[in-house]
């Protein structure tokens, strides 16, 4: 039954976007209220519940946030060679659900448990509902930029409404209600996929079809076996930052490795050239989430010290803010900034898609220039605005809007159909090594001990000062090399 929707039925589609877009978008939407939830709530609860300093929990979270992202490079590859994308997304999403269930049932006592299945589950879950978007669209089919905008701003419906309710449940009611919600959306989510899948066709079957029935099961089996037998060893890592560090470079060696073999192994240079591009563009994601990931680890803590209660006339909770106003902007700038495209590109003006990531890296740079002037607008306890900082977020936004929908778009035209979900993978690890790098950047400007609120103040956004900097450069970089990786693009715009 599910194969009588053909693959050209799906993408040969009228309108603007296929409906299978939007059944997508509800999984990834319920996935993403999950994720951010728990994001979100990661470094609050390890200082006030943990005791945990605000040190060791910038460690702690960009650690666990490595894991999750470098976990969706290897269970893109296992997506791509062997369990297909659907049978992927099943298996990470019942993960996640048990994980949030551990820790919804023993908080405290059972958090790292409970964290190390959400990461192992998300690893399986996250790349494929993005690339199998791609696959709804010819690879030349213009419309695939607008369907991942739309796809875009869509599943941050659901980090929105995840980041303020999971932070708002654990701080003013209980935390075993917020790790229950997050468990009960992800089986939402779960079941909307179940019920929508007949749509896809053969999109996201599994690679292995062609084997014996009794093979194919076979190695399904050891993936699932494999990533059980994986728990403990990442229960240790996630636990002792030193060796997640060891594994993070070991796996980037391996994963730099494996590309470079991929790449060379096809003999059609103009796609080599491609894949190069993409690396640029992985490379520049890297970066920019770095700086950006300051969200769920030092800007969390800066929220829950050093921040009032008042954005605009309304008194709300520093850390609702900090975890929902982001997916917020982007539901209400994403179609904004979609329509400036499209009439930059009729008046043939449009920005190339490296200008646009340059674009990007200079407003986000904005943004944490802005993150350090709240000291300006500090009492003399070290309590800064609320509104500046939520502006502050608003630049932050408009420059993960030049970047984020574009660049799952471009890695997707620029890989060919079989390195999808490889590629994908690849983009979500070198997040990964943007947590990573997050979790140390935010350690460094935590570092004093009992520190009072106005030398807190003062640390956090000092190292803003350094991050605008550095967003700067890149910014600046990418607009002036901007010729030269277009060139690598070939024809692909």
């Amino acid at each position: 039954m599910e194969k009588t929707v053909s693959i050209e039925d799906i993408q040969n589609f009228e309108g603007k976007y296929p409906k299978q877009l939007w059944h997508l978008s509800l999984v990834e939407m319920w996935e993403r209220f999950c994720f951010y939830g728990m994001r979100g709530v990661l470094a609050f609860f390890m200082v006030e519940q943990l005791g945990l300093s605000d040190q060791k929990s910038n460690l702690q979270y960009g650690a666990i946030q490595a894991f999750v992202y470098a976990f969706t490079f290897i269970g893109g590859i296992f997506a791509d060679k062997i369990l297909g994308f659907r049978k992927s997304l099943f298996w990470g999403g019942a993960l996640m659900i048990t994980g949030n269930l551990i820790l919804a049932f023993s908080p405290h006592d059972l958090f790292y448990a409970g964290i190390t299945l959400s990461i192992i589950g998300t690893g399986f879950f996250k790349p494929n509902v993005s690339s199998m978007v791609g696959e709804l669209y010819h690879e030349k089919d213009n419309r695939r930029d607008a369907g991942y905008g739309l796809f875009y701003a869509g599943i941050n419906v659901g980090g929105l409404l995840g980041g303020a309710m999971c932070i708002y449940l654990g701080k003013y009611y209980n935390w075993h209600l917020c790790f229950l919600s997050a468990a009960l959306v992800m089986m939402f989510g779960l079941g909307t996929f179940i019920f929508t899948k007949k749509h896809l066709g053969p999109i996201g079957n599994s690679p292995l079809l062609h084997l014996k029935k009794s093979k194919q099961q076979l190695w399904e089996t050891a993936v699932y076996v494999g990533s059980i037998l994986c728990i403990p060893l990442i229960y240790i890592m996630v636990k002792n930052t030193t060796f997640t560090d060891y594994f993070m470079y070991t796996i980037g060696i391996i994963a730099l490795i494996y590309f470079l073999y991929e790449t060379f192994k096809i003999k059609d240079k103009k796609a080599q050239y491609k894949l190069l591009a993409a690396f640029v563009f992985i490379f520049c994601y890297f970066i920019f989430m770095a700086i950006s990931e300051q969200s769920g680890g030092s800007l969390s803590l800066f929220a829950k010290d050093n921040l009032d209660h008042k954005v605009l006339f309304f008194n709300i909770d520093p850390n609702v803010v900090n975890n929902s106003v982001n997916s917020f902007f982007v539901i209400v700038f994403s179609p904004i900034v979609g329509i400036l495209w499209l009439g930059l590109y009729k008046r043939k003006i449009e920005p190339n898609t490296v200008v646009k990531f340059g674009l990007g890296f200079i407003l986000l740079a904005l943004g944490f220039y802005l993150f350090y002037a709240t000291r300006f607008f500090a009492n003399t306890q070290g309590i800064s605005s609320l509104n500046v900082f939520t502006l502050a977020y608003l630049l932050f936004t408009l420059g993960e809007l030049c970047l984020g929908p574009i660049g799952m778009s471009i890695i997707t035209k620029l890989s060919p159909k079989k390195m999808f979900g490889m590629m994908m993978g690849l983009w979500f690890l070198s997040s990964a090594f943007g947590q990573l790098a997050a979790g140390k950047l935010g350690a460094e400007m935590s570092s004093i001990d009992n520190a009072s609120l106005q030398t807190k103040l003062m640390a956090y956004t000092e190292g803003y000062k350094a991050l605008a900097l550095y967003s700067l450069i890149a910014g600046l970089a990418l607009i002036i090399f901007s010729r030269l990786v277009k060139k690598l693009m070939q024809e692909v715009r």
